[in-house]
């Protein structure tokens, strides 16, 4: 390809608890420039310190604001509260939605999102965005552990309705050292939500179309 590289795009990541900080380490060393939100500024200036110089720290609205992508790495149980002040900020933009619903910590939503699927409830409070589901369903101490290992890569499935955005999130997925599975559009994302076949499952790319029944 004789064209320049298109320049990578930049991501807004929302909360700091293990998602958000394993997945801002992986895209930083990848060479993305990251902006991070904490429950604090605080507790995001010293994450984003410790990335160095391409990661930035900000409020939520403000990462939500930076980021072309923007990444949700909440409680599902304050899904609604976010859609709410940063729908319209997220306008067209690609949002990864990584949180899943727990009842016992979330509440009547995660009932909704166990039943609906959390990917199509997400995407009911952000109307205005391309929800991509993605990230959920790996423990982020085996995803650390096995970024980058030598082919097979580790797989992780994601769903999403807009073909556009979904590349994107595939992008990332290559960029953090893993192979991107993708299971269909939004409704299949409850075939790796809590409670299914493909939740916290270990596999490389044939090994999860295998146990989850999709056709290459």
């Amino acid at each position: 390809m004789a064209d320049s590289p298109r320049p990578l795009p930049k991501i807004g990541i929302i909360g700091a608890g293990q998602v958000g900080r394993t997945l801002a380490t992986l895209w930083v060393q990848a060479g993305y420039q990251v902006m991070v939100s904490a429950r604090t500024l605080a507790d995001a200036t010293t994450l984003a310190a410790s990335l160095g110089p391409l990661a930035s720290a900000g409020t939520p609205a403000q990462a939500a604001a930076f980021g072309s992508i923007v990444v949700l790495a909440v409680p599902y149980g304050v899904i609604p509260a976010l859609g709410r002040d940063l729908n319209r900020t997220l306008t067209d933009k690609v949002v990864i939605d990584v949180a899943n619903p727990y009842i016992a910590r979330d509440g009547w939503i995660a009932d909704v999102a166990l039943r609906d699927g959390a990917g199509v409830t997400t995407q009911r409070y952000f109307p205005s965005a391309h929800i991509v589901r993605a990230f959920n369903s790996i423990d982020m101490v085996s995803l650390r552990a096995e970024a980058h290992r030598p082919d097979p890569k580790l797989a992780v499935p994601l769903a999403g309705d807009d073909t556009a955005a979904v590349l994107e999130v595939k992008d990332l997925v290559y960029a953090a050292g893993l192979d991107p599975v993708v299971t269909g559009g939004l409704a299949t994302a409850k075939l790796f939500q809590p409670g299914s076949t493909g939740f916290e499952l270990e596999r490389d790319a044939a090994g999860l179309r295998s146990a989850l029944h999709l056709h290459h």
